[in-house]
Formats: structure tokens, sequence, C-alpha cells
């Protein structure tokens, strides 16, 4: 994303845990940038490092964790920020919605003490003008008679409610960014539709930037200006969402080609051979060349870098290059 400004920017961000009394490497190189307005969409599989990326950002890491890098929010380091001044980050500027909302909305709470908190003890808004602008807002998202709902506990509402609300309360704080940790994994698919189409439709009527965590290439395209892979705690492609058919890397193009197929019936369903690693796994070389059909000895001994490639930047010491091989293949049925 060169040429624009980026509101969010991540550089060469490593983060290691301590667990079962060793440290452990859990994101090994993170490179993103978002500019203000835009939406980028990181995908993988479970265990890649998406998530955790989202909560590096925000401060939301284990005691004793460490991390290398930079994290930067509006030209402001975050990782050098002190935690209460990435806490006031946290309640103005950058709002997160979670996969879970059951995990994250106190059962015994109403649902108008749960949206209205942050208003009323942070910024010091009256209460009855902190309702108000809940109770508008659950219209907004979808949920009718907000004032009805602000007096009900979670326990009164479905999944797919449930997600609306974590979707008002992250809207309430007015932030520039907004950070979706896979919303619409619980949730049946039409409900999936209902709260992607909210998601994304209020995210273009208030300029938000967003950073779209999902398992789904093909809605992280959908909803997202660029798509970033990860694999193994690292960034290995990122490129335009309309672009996705010229993937440089073999994982991207391997994720492409495992999606299922609903043009006709009986088709089985591609797989990617082998079994993901998690970051703390990795050797020395390519994280995915045990896995990957054009891997070479360069790809178990060296690292790849993430550099330009085709429509972005790919991680791959041998990237595939789709227009250059669709034109030899051409030129090779011409000659003949």
């Amino acid at each position: 994303m060169t040429g624009t400004h980026a509101l969010l920017e991540v550089k060469n961000l490593h983060v290691t845990l301590t667990g079962d009394r060793r440290r452990r490497t859990v994101l090994h190189r993170v490179d993103l940038a978002i500019p203000a307005g835009a939406a980028l969409g990181l995908v993988g599989e479970s265990g890649s490092g998406k998530s955790l990326t989202a909560r590096t950002v925000l401060g939301l890491l284990p005691q004793g964790a460490r991390v290398e890098g930079e994290v930067r929010f509006d030209g402001r380091s975050l990782t050098a920020m002190a935690p209460a001044a990435l806490r006031g980050i946290r309640s103005h500027e950058i709002a997160m919605v979670f996969q879970d909302p059951r995990a994250h909305i106190n059962p015994v709470r109403t649902i108008g003490d749960f949206l209205t908190e942050g208003l009323v003890t942070t910024r010091g808004v009256r209460r009855a003008v902190a309702e108000a602008r809940a109770a508008a807002l659950l219209g907004e998202v979808g949920i009718a008679d907000g004032a009805r709902r602000l007096r009900q506990r979670p326990s009164e509402l479905s999944g797919g409610l449930l997600q609306r609300v974590m979707i008002a309360a992250a809207l309430l704080t007015e932030p520039r960014l907004l950070l979706a940790d896979e919303p619409t994994t619980a949730l049946d698919v039409t409900t999936q539709a209902e709260v992607m189409a909210i998601i994304d439709e209020t995210r273009l009527q208030r300029g938000l930037a967003m950073l779209f965590i999902t398992h789904d290439l093909a809605l992280a395209a959908a909803v997202c200006d660029r798509i970033a892979v990860m694999y193994a705690g690292s960034v290995v492609e990122e490129l335009p969402s309309g672009h996705l058919s010229d993937a440089e890397h073999p994982y991207t193009r391997a994720l492409m080609a495992s999606r299922p197929d609903l043009g006709g019936p009986g088709k089985k369903l591609t797989a990617i051979k082998g079994r993901p690693l998690s970051a703390f796994e990795t050797g020395p070389g390519c994280a995915f060349a045990p896995r990957c059909p054009d891997a070479r000895d360069t790809c178990t001994t060296q690292h790849p870098a993430l550099l330009p490639a085709g429509s972005g930047q790919a991680a791959c010491h041998f990237p595939h290059h789709p227009r250059a091989a669709a034109g030899a293949a051409e030129r090779s049925t011409s000659d003949a």
C-alpha cells in the first residue's frame, strides 16, 4: 500500500509468549498497512496468528509477552505507548468486534448496562443521553424496539442479535478503526450474511477503516479492498481483493483451490496436504515448504522475505506468475 498514508501500520511484528516454562514465538513477521477508510482482510487457517495480531494492536496480550517491531496508529506508536494512553485509544479510536459475543457480554447485566457503561464512566455522558444513543444505534444495526432491548439480558437474545449488540457497542465509541475478529463464526449462513451486510454498510457510511479477520477467503474478498494471507505467524502474501486469481504464493493458491465448487454436484473438495504448523514449530526455511508441491532445497533452509510480486507482495523464493504462465501456454498452443 505504497503512496497512501496508513492509519494503521504494522511493521516487522514479532510476538513471543511464555508458556510451559519456556518462551515461544507466536508471531514471526507481520507487515500490514490500512489507510483511513479502507478495509483489509486477514485470512488464514486456525492458529496462523490472525486474532493474536489484532490483540497485539490493542495491547491485549498475556502478561510477560514480548513484542518486537512496530505498530503505529495515525503516526503514533502503540507498542511504545503507556498503558493509560493505550486504554484511551481503545476507548475512543479503535474498537473490536469479537467472534463470540456471549464470552464478552456480562450475562447478569442488561444490554443497556453493557452498551452505555463506557460512555457514562469514561466520557461523562449522562445516562439518559447514553441510553438514547444506544437505542438509536441498535436500530441502525437491525434491532427493533431498542429501548426494550436495553432492559433485556444476554440470555434473552439470540446469537445473531447479540452479535449486532457487539457491533453497536463498537460503533458507540465512534472509532476510526474497526477490528472484526471472525464476527460471523457462530452464526447460521443467513444470519452471517445479515451481520456482514450491517458491518460493511455501517463501515462505509462512517468512513471507518477495518481489519477483518476470517477463514473465508471469498467473504474477505467481497467486503475488503485488499487481502493479507497469514501462515504460521507470518504474512505470506498481500494483494488487492480483485486480483486473487493472480496470487503468487502457493499457499494462497492452495486456499483458492480448496474452496467448494458450487457449479456442479459430485466434485470432491480439494484439501491442502499435511497439517498447518504453529509459529513456534517452524524451522529456518519457509514454513509452508513441507506442504508445498513446488518446494526446493532453498525453501527448507532460507526464510523468504515479503517482497513485491505481481499485484502485491509475496514471501516466496519461487513465486508463481499466473499471467506469464498463461502467456506461455497461449504461445505454446499457437506454435503447435
